[in-house]
């Protein structure tokens, strides 16, 4: 991989992971302010809910953090781009697509079609 594109995708991991970030502290901030006194158990049901799908969303988003790090330590050791199973190149295309991935598209479609043949 070229190096302008390593540091294409350093610099894009690097931006995502910030923003990334800034979400967690907010929702940090918002989970910690006085809760709100509700007389209508609907509208107590309500911001619950919402409440339950910013935190699965912040969790799907920490899963991604702990990703985007991961990608920038191959970044640092070399290793970023090439796959973990065959340790052939994976193409800028898929890392376009998904910066984060470890896999090539062969070998990720391998590994899904194993799952799926096991019902995970």
């Amino acid at each position: 991989m070229k190096k302008k594109d390593i540091e294409y995708f350093k610099e894009f991991l690097n931006n995502r992971l910030e923003e990334l970030l800034s979400h967690a502290d907010d929702t940090v901030s918002g989970m910690t302010q006085p809760k709100e006194n509700f007389p209508d158990p609907t509208d107590r049901a309500s911001l619950e809910s919402e409440r339950n799908f910013m935190l699965r969303i912040r969790d799907r988003e920490n899963k991604l953090i702990k990703k985007i790090r991961n990608a920038l330590n191959r970044i640092e050791k070399g290793t970023f781009g090439f796959c973990e199973e065959c340790g052939e190149n994976i193409s800028i295309k898929r890392l376009k697509a998904r910066p984060v991935t470890t896999q090539c598209i062969d070998c990720k479609t391998k590994e899904e079609a194993s799952e799926k043949a096991l019902g995970l």
